[in-house]
């Protein structure tokens, strides 16, 4: 039998209704910084982001699958840092989104709760000492 499997990271892929803005809400928002942009036939089809070691990727939905299908539902999303979990949330709010849960303690790590406008679920967590 192989090896089973052991990952490092997982990264995610996200298509998204329109990728201008929801490029411009996970940098302006969360602090992802654009690492690449790609383009077909001279059209933008998708970003690379980065935030730490943290990677998505957006793309353009090209409406094959319609594009007022539900998206996100089931899946949450889990971002891990070392960060002021209450002062991260607090700079969110501060740009006007308001967040699924405010920041609370649970099972040891500090977090919140958000979604992104394509209403992809996040969970922002921190193992720091609960407040």
């Amino acid at each position: 039998m192989p090896e089973p499997l052991h990952g490092d990271t997982l990264d995610a892929s996200l298509t998204v209704t329109n990728l201008e803005r929801s490029t411009t809400w996970y940098t302006a928002i969360l602090g992802f910084t654009i690492d690449r942009r790609h383009e077909r036939d001279g059209q933008l089809i998708a970003v690379s982001l980065k935030a730490g070691a943290v990677r998505l990727l957006l793309s353009q939905d090209d409406g094959t699958k319609g594009l007022d299908r539900a998206r996100g539902d089931a899946l949450s999303l889990r971002i891990t840092t070392r960060q002021d979990i209450d002062a991260l949330a607090a700079s969110i709010k501060a740009q006007g989104v308001t967040l699924d849960t405010e920041p609370m303690s649970a099972h040891g790590y500090r977090i919140f709760r958000l979604h992104d406008p394509d209403g992809f679920r996040f969970t922002v967590s921190s193992p720091h000492v609960a407040r």
